[in-house]
């Protein structure tokens, strides 16, 4: 299925705006400015950041592929398609390689 240049721009705006509304969720939670979120596990950050788009179908699904971690990390980074990639500032190294291998793992 080949996607529109209106889907992939929608879904950059949709993820934008995903993005936009979880920064302000963190910085209503009452943590003090310029302290990072403590990830407990991978599947946490999964259900928190990943699944809104590869559970619901806007990207593919990411789990049950036995994905490699280091694709999985270099993917976040870079970003791919519709989408972003995710800086250092929004999800640390170590949180990255936990959400890596709990994709590569878990099915």
């Amino acid at each position: 299925m080949k996607t529109t240049g209106l889907e992939i721009r929608t879904m950059r705006f949709f993820l934008a705006g995903l993005l936009f509304a979880s920064g302000c969720a963190w910085s209503a939670s009452g943590e003090p400015p310029g302290k990072r979120h403590v990830w407990k596990s991978g599947a946490e950050i999964y259900e928190k950041i990943c699944a809104y788009c590869h559970e619901e179908r806007v990207g593919p699904r990411i789990r049950k592929r036995g994905l490699p971690p280091q694709y999985i990390q270099m993917t976040v980074r870079s970003g791919r398609g519709a989408m972003p990639a995710f800086r250092a500032a929004e999800i640390d190294d170590d949180s990255l390689a936990m959400l890596a291998e709990y994709i590569s793992k878990n099915p």
